[in-house]
């Protein structure tokens, strides 16, 4: 059998089978997220095994819009980890506050990428049937995740305190859609995710403080 598949059952939980991929993507995505609250540089090389673990398992799971979003992951974790070993040379990127017009660009992307993908994803088994056999589920709330996923990593690799802030309300929201997927042990991983994430809000808006006190 296939170990990528989700089918590949390395033990189970109660009555919840527990694919290897998906034990994977989970344990990876923890070490990643905590690693990236306490400003540590290896939530790169983590985040890229769990984005190739969740491709996968949100392919098979018919949940379009965050499998796709696992490329943009890619592309933003490779210009993190760059942007962060570069920063950590010259010593020029520290703990930063975003501008209010930013907020208003950022906002107006996320409300507008999100019905965007979220039409996209309701067709895509329409638009390319062989390679989406089945209909995308939670089209929309899926999309928001994504897009405010995609937004909230790029705030990340530029060191932007406030992106734990929007990774508070996509780790809120993709706790009910795995759950209503039945994807438990990744709902469970998200449960993790957002009181992490709520960790990483406060200790990266502390160390900002402390980096403003000291120069």
């Amino acid at each position: 059998m296939n170990i990528l598949s989700i089918e590949f059952i390395v033990f189970n939980i109660g009555n919840y089978p527990l694919s290897l991929i998906e034990l994977v993507g989970t344990a990876t995505g923890l070490l990643s997220v905590w690693w990236a609250a306490r400003a540590n540089i290896l939530t790169w090389p983590s985040g890229i095994v769990n984005i190739f673990c969740f491709f996968l398992l949100f392919f098979q799971t018919q949940l379009y819009s965050d499998m796709l979003l696992q490329v943009f992951f890619m592309i933003t974790t490779a210009y993190g980890w760059r942007s962060w070993a570069k920063g950590a040379v010259e010593r020029k990127i520290e703990i930063s506050s975003i501008k209010s017009k930013k907020w208003t660009l950022y906002i107006l992307l996320l409300l507008v990428g999100t019905i965007i993908w979220g039409l996209l994803m309701s067709n895509i088994h329409q638009l390319l049937p062989q390679l989406f056999p089945e209909k995308a589920a939670l089209p929309y709330a899926d999309a928001f995740t994504a897009i405010a996923s995609v937004i909230a990593t790029f705030m990340l690799a530029q060191k932007k305190w406030e992106s734990w802030l929007l990774w508070v309300l996509v780790d809120a929201i993709s706790v009910f859609v795995y759950f209503y997927k039945g994807l438990y042990v990744v709902a469970v991983e998200y449960i993790i995710f957002f009181g992490i994430a709520t960790y990483g809000l406060f200790n990266w808006y502390r160390k900002k403080q402390k980096e403003k006190r000291s120069v």
